[in-house]
C-alpha cells in the first residue's frame, strides 16, 4: 500500500510557476501574467480540494485550511430573549465546513497598535 504524500502548496506552486517560466538568451525570466494567474488560480482549487478531503493545508504566513465536521442538532424548544415568547428551534442536519486558522504571528500583528 502506497503512502499518501501530504498536500504541499508551496511545492506546488514551485512546481507549476518551473513549468511556465521562460528564460531568455540573456538568462532573464520572463512569466506571462495571465500564466501566473492561472497557476495561483489552479493551486489554490486544488488546496481547497485537499481540505474538503480531510487534509489541514497550510499556505504560508497566512494561516491553514482545514474541513470541520460539525455534528446534527435535535430540534428542541427555546425563548426568544428579546420578547420571553416560547419558540422552535429547528433541527439541523450534520455537515462539513471550511475552517481558517491563523498563525499567532499574524495574530500578533494585528493586536500590536502600532501597525493600525
Amino acid at each position: 500500500m502506497a503512502k499518501k504524500n501530504k498536500f504541499s502548496f508551496i511545492n506546488l506552486i514551485h512546481e507549476k510557476v518551473i513549468k511556465v517560466v521562460e528564460v531568455t538568451k540573456k538568462g532573464s525570466v520572463k512569466v506571462k501574467r495571465a500564466e501566473l494567474k492561472k497557476v495561483l488560480e489552479d493551486s489554490f482549487t486544488l488546496a481547497a480540494k485537499a481540505a474538503a478531503s480531510g487534509e489541514r493545508v497550510r499556505f504560508p504566513v497566512i494561516g491553514a485550511l482545514v474541513r470541520k465536521d460539525v455534528p446534527a442538532r435535535k430540534a428542541g424548544k427555546g425563548k426568544n430573549p428579546f420578547t420571553g415568547e416560547d419558540i422552535m428551534i429547528k433541527a439541523r442536519p450534520a455537515s462539513k465546513k471550511p475552517r481558517w486558522s491563523f498563525p499567532r504571528q499574524l495574530k500578533d500583528t494585528f493586536a500590536n497598535k502600532k501597525n493600525w
